[in-house]
């Protein structure tokens, strides 16, 4: 379902009525086995008919050269997604820098910064979750491609640095080397809010299926991945992960990309996409700047883990995915 952008750039409101039928509240719907083959499932907790329901956001933006207005029209859209009753907003990979290799230094800043300060009081004004799409940032000498997250009191929630840097050579149609600029993250990143548990990656994270295992591992419901994939990874690639990533985990997951540019050194897939537990796309834009809306229906999540019980049946005896480091 595409998003239909108008003069403001608003796509299309998906799934708006879901709410109206989540139901009681529910406990966890996956049990623990004392079998030893089992491991223990991921809790999915619905407070009440209130929480099993949200809408999110994602902000596919035209990025200029220009940092203070990306910054500007980025709040501007983010206020917009507020309005129509967005509890979570997504930025798109890069949101206030051209992607590239020589526009990482330029653009780069410290966070807390001029960029990240206005996406806190954004988010306070709006009462949201603001996830930060991603920025270069400097810290003690090293760039980093970091994703910020604030709350509706404008706290910074999480600070996501990309842990795969995406360095790729595909012969004839494109090599990217973001290591020459760029150092890799070493931590995971999520935060809680009162829908659900969310674990963050950006872009070439989602090709790594492991990051996804382990915030399932440790309760995430929704993944969100701010992303640039490119004319060549893009339509072989994007949509196929998301809905992976999505049925691997029975986990939503959502990613916002910039829009598509065909004058810009980097030209972006665009296509931000919402993709549920079952592997449906639910919500994608074109490639236009739009903003993409769709509700994440936990009940629906948890109907998916009871009626396919993936979680309990692992075989730890045999494999297993593991987090070295906290």
């Amino acid at each position: 379902m595409n998003a239909d952008p108008s003069t403001r750039g608003r796509g299309r409101e998906v799934g708006w009525g879901g709410a109206s039928g989540a139901g009681p509240a529910h406990r966890s719907v996956a049990e623990v086995h004392p079998d030893s083959r089992a491991q223990p499932a991921p809790q999915v907790v619905l407070v009440g008919r209130a929480m099993a329901t949200f809408r999110m956001a994602l902000i596919q933006l035209q990025i200029s050269s220009v940092k203070s207005d990306n910054v500007t029209r980025a709040c501007s859209f983010i206020r917009e997604a507020a309005t129509q009753g967005a509890k979570i907003v997504s930025l798109p990979e890069c949101f206030n820098s051209p992607y590239g290799t020589k526009y990482f230094p330029e653009y780069a800043e410290k966070i807390p910064g001029e960029s990240t300060q206005k996406l806190s009081e954004v988010a306070k004004e709006c009462s949201i979750y603001l996830i930060g799409g991603s920025i270069p940032e400097e810290d003690a000498g090293k760039l980093y491609n970091t994703c910020a997250v604030f709350g509706p009191d404008g706290t910074l929630l999480a600070k996501y640095r990309k842990i795969h840097l995406f360095d790729i050579d595909v012969p004839g149609k494109i090599t990217f080397q973001e290591s020459e600029t760029l150092s890799a993250g070493d931590s995971f990143s999520t935060f809680d809010t009162p829908y659900c548990r969310v674990g963050l990656g950006i872009c070439y994270d989602m090709r790594f299926a492991e990051l996804a295992q382990i915030y399932a591992q440790r309760g995430c419901q929704l993944l969100v991945y701010p992303g640039a994939f490119n004319l060549t990874t893009g339509p072989a690639h994007w949509e196929l992960l998301q809905r992976s990533r999505a049925v691997d985990n029975q986990v939503y997951v959502a990613t916002a990309s910039p829009a598509r540019d065909d004058k810009a050194s980097y030209v972006a897939w665009g296509h931000s996409t919402v993709v549920n537990p079952w592997g449906e796309v639910l919500a994608k834009a074109g490639t236009e700047e739009a903003i993409v809306y769709s509700d994440v229906d936990l009940k629906k999540l948890a109907e998916i883990r009871q009626q396919i019980p993936v979680f309990r049946q692992k075989r730890s005896d045999l494999y297993a995915v593991e987090m070295k480091k906290p």
